[in-house]
């Protein structure tokens, strides 16, 4: 029969919180009357992630576990788990805790008064002043280059229907981002104000050049506004160019120039040589995503399984 509710999680580094987790679910779900399966995905963990979900699926029949071969990304195993969710509602959340299972009731309900999408909003974000910065900046820079808004409150955790989860599957991108998939497919959505923890034990597993990545990715796989800009800006430096150059012809007729001064030369070598090498570098990005896309590799490869009928 399916559950109710399929809430998924995405395990990295997940070996001091996953017995926490899915005990913390449990009494939730249970108070709440609720049918429910738990899946976890452990994303090529290098801890001891997956000997803990061994652990919670040998005592919990709701438990269910998904060993990726390897470190495939947050947004991958969301993916997996996705695809193995059967439940009339879907929950996707962190495994650090950050996301309080404590929340997911107030969601469902207000899911079930006729919302497919129901984002948790973390009104008071516990997380450090630098990752609350990087996260504003990231979210701006999104919303300018998609020219949608994205809110840097919202993040992965929240209740969605099995339609909308249903179109989310069927998206073919290489590049997996699990709220903009989400946003892309539309359907009725609301937000609603949740608490939100700090973290148990441990940091973040995103580094520095992990979140550049992660961002380039998300805004060349939502958007060609980077290569629209590059024209607008080339478009105006050339305008500029020619401006200058009628005005440079001009003086050069009235005899105002004796020497052609060289740090102009060597100014507008180095500019133009610039911007030509960022707009290849850019036009390069998007060529090597249509490659990636190309080869059409599967998003992520399941090495073992536990606890799924079979």
């Amino acid at each position: 029969m399916r559950p109710t509710l399929s809430i998924i999680s995405p395990v990295y580094l997940g070996l001091h919180s996953v017995g926490s987790l899915v005990s913390r679910l449990e009494s939730v779900l249970k108070a709440n009357r609720c049918t429910y399966e738990i899946i976890l995905v452990e994303d090529g963990s290098p801890d001891e992630s997956w000997r803990e979900i061994e652990k919670a699926c040998a005592t919990s029949p709701h438990v269910r576990g998904i060993r990726l071969s390897r470190n495939f990304g947050q947004h991958h195993a969301i993916t997996a788990g996705l695809h193995a969710a059967t439940g009339k509602w879907v929950t996707v959340m962190d495994c650090d805790l950050q996301d309080r299972p404590e929340e997911i009731p107030k969601l469902l309900a207000v899911a079930e008064r006729g919302y497919d999408v129901v984002y948790a909003r973390r009104a008071n974000r516990q997380d450090s002043l630098a990752k609350r910065a990087g996260s504003w900046c990231f979210y701006r820079t999104l919303s300018f280059l998609t020219g949608e808004k994205h809110d840097p409150t919202v993040a992965n955790f929240g209740v969605y229907s099995r339609r909308a989860i249903e179109a989310v599957r069927r998206l073919p991108e290489s590049t997996r981002y699990f709220p903009s998939l989400v946003r892309w497919v539309g359907f009725s959505s609301v937000a609603v104000d949740v608490e939100h923890s700090e973290r148990e034990s441990g940091s973040s597993s995103y580094s520095l050049r992990r979140l550049v990545r992660l961002a380039t990715d998300v805004i060349l796989n939502n958007s060609d506004r980077p290569l629209r800009l590059v024209v607008k800006a080339g478009f105006a430096i050339s305008l500029a160019s020619f401006c200058f150059a009628l005005l440079v012809i001009y003086r050069a007729i009235r005899g105002e120039y004796s020497v052609l001064g060289y740090a102009s030369i060597m100014a507008s070598i180095w500019l133009l040589g610039g911007l030509v090498i960022f707009i290849l570098g850019l036009v390069g990005l998007y060529i090597g995503k249509v490659f990636e896309a190309a080869k059409n590799r599967p998003a992520y490869i399941v090495m073992e399984s536990l606890n799924f009928p079979q």
